[in-house]
Parts: structure tokens; C-alpha cells; sequence
């Protein structure tokens, strides 16, 4: 396989692991709701001039199918980077990396449940190996401070985003939707601004500034179209399931970058939850059997 396929999948990811920096310097700056409502504006309008003439001719499908859009638009474009926005207020940089690092276990562990997907052998091993590498982190080091309910907001809200990531994934597997890549994202795009526009006027709505106005070009053009653009070359060159597995980059780029740019320190704990969360999606990636293997049947001459 060519090396240059390895390339927008590694640049999704890195500009991904960017926007969690960039989450962490909006605290103070921006608020949540108008940050995560600005941006998918953003990108609703540089996107309409080039996708909308293509949304038109499909609009018989758009109106059949927009329920499934909206669905998806809510939980791939609203909760999974509105809840990373107000996570950011109580967590740090590399925790969202570690954190959302979870989402291709928690797609194979709801594809087993969704889309009746046979579990593997590393899905459920590497499942219980990232739980706990989660619970690590969660507990600051040490897991048995849950039991106290010591745990960061935060760290919560990034579960729950990746949740929601993981679950758009799976949908959008099992909906068949037959359109064009850019009409569908066009259209979720629609959506996420139809679902953040409540929020945003609830406020607080920050002024656009300059101060915050990069943080919204960074969020609306290179973390919304071109990782998506990039996410769907990568899918089609070398496959979902292995382009997924360049997300495990996520901590390791993230925890540099805060490091660079934030001057985030790193701990043990950070480390050992890390490894354990990365070496449970490896697993669940590259071990693939079926944790139970069907017996053979006998056939009667």
C-alpha cells in the first residue's frame, strides 16, 4: 500500500488532536454554546456555494431521509463537539486526547449490540483493558476515588461525547442513506445548526473578537470540512477499519501539542491510563476472531 495513503488519515488526525488544544484555549475566551454553534455556521457557509446546487437535485431524497440526518447531525456534529467544548472547561488537553481515543472500542462494542456484530476476541479483552485504563485516568491514578464520585466533569462530558461519536458511526453504518458523501454532510451540517442555535441563544453569546475569531476558523474550516474531507479519502483509499486505528494517535498528538502550546505537565497517571486505553482499541482493532467460535456441524451422508 502506498505511503502517501497514510497521509489524510494522519492529517485528520493531527488537525483532530489540534482542536482539543484549541477546545482547552476557548475556556475564558469564547463561550461553549457560541463556539459550537459559530463554527458549524462557518462551515454551512463556505460548504452551501459548492454543495448546495448538488443538495437540490437530491431534495427528494433529503425529505425522505431527513430524520436519520437530523439524528446524525445531533450526535456526530451537536453533542459530540458541543459537550467537548464545556468538557474543556474542567478538563485538560490530554485528557480529551486519552479520552476520545475511546471511540473506535466503544464502535466496536456498540456495533456488537446495534448492528448484531459477533463480538471479537480482542473487542472484549481490549474492552476491558481500556475500561480500566479509563477508570485510571478518571480516578487521577487511582480508580478507587470513583467510589468517592471524584471525578472531573469534564472527564464525564468526553465520555459521553465519545459515546455519542462512536454511536454516529455505527448509525451511519447501519442507515443506508444513498447520496453523495458531501449532500449527506452537507445536510447533518444543516441540522447541528438548527440544534445549536437554542443554546447559542440562551447564551452567554460572546461577541466575535479578536481574540476569539481564529479559535472559530480553526474549529469551522480545517476541524469541520478538511478532517472530514480527509476522513472520507482515507476511508475510501485504505478501509474504516484501518483508518480508524490512526485515532490512537490522538493521545500522543494531543498531550504534545498542550504540551507545546498550553504547557500542560504530563503524570504517571496520564501515562499508564493512556497505554492501557491505546493498547485496549489495538486490540479490539487487530484482534478480530470471534470470542466464540462456532462448532462445526456434521453433515450426514
Amino acid at each position: 500500500m502506498p505511503l502517501l495513503y497514510f497521509l489524510p488519515p494522519l492529517g485528520a488526525v493531527l488537525i483532530w488532536s489540534g482542536n482539543m488544544t484549541i477546545n482547552q484555549l476557548t475556556v475564558g475566551t469564547i463561550a461553549p454554546s457560541s463556539i459550537a454553534f459559530l463554527r458549524w455556521v462557518l462551515a454551512l457557509a463556505v460548504l452551501t456555494p459548492f454543495v448546495l446546487p448538488a443538495a437540490w437535485r437530491h431534495r427528494q431524497a433529503l425529505r425522505r431521509e431527513w430524520p436519520k440526518l437530523a439524528v446524525l447531525g445531533l450526535l456526530g456534529m451537536g453533542l459530540w463537539q458541543g459537550l467537548a467544548y464545556v468538557a474543556a472547561e474542567t478538563t485538560t488537553a490530554t485528557n480529551m486526547g486519552i479520552l476520545a481515543a475511546m471511540v473506535p472500542l466503544l464502535t466496536v462494542l456498540l456495533s456488537a449490540l446495534i448492528l448484531r456484530e459477533a463480538p471479537s476476541r480482542g473487542g472484549t479483552l481490549g474492552g476491558l483493558l481500556a475500561l480500566f485504563g479509563v477508570l485510571v485516568l478518571l480516578g487521577r491514578g487511582d480508580p478507587l476515588t470513583l467510589l468517592d464520585l471524584q471525578v472531573a466533569l469534564g472527564d464525564l462530558l468526553m465520555v459521553v461525547a465519545a459515546t455519542c461519536y462512536a454511536l454516529y458511526g455505527v448509525m451511519l453504518k447501519r442507515w443506508p442513506l444513498g447520496l453523495p458523501p458531501w449532500v449527506v454532510l452537507y445536510a447533518q451540517v444543516v441540522f447541528a445548526v438548527l440544534f445549536l442555535l437554542p443554546p447559542y441563544l440562551m447564551g452567554p453569546m460572546t461577541p466575535i473578537d479578536g481574540q476569539n475569531v481564529w479559535l472559530i476558523l480553526y474549529a469551522g474550516i480545517p476541524a469541520s470540512i478538511v478532517t472530514t474531507f480527509l476522513w472520507m479519502r482515507a476511508i475510501r483509499q485504505i478501509g474504516a477499519s484501518q483508518a480508524s486505528i490512526f485515532i490512537n494517535l490522538m493521545p500522543l498528538f494531543s498531550a504534545l501539542i498542550a504540551m507545546a502550546l498550553l504547557g500542560e505537565q504530563i503524570a504517571a497517571f496520564h501515562l499508564v491510563g493512556g497505554v492501557l486505553v491505546l493498547a485496549g482499541v489495538i486490540m479490539a482493532q487487530t484482534l478480530t476472531h470471534p470470542l466464540i467460535s462456532k462448532a462445526p456441524r456434521n453433515v450426514r451422508s
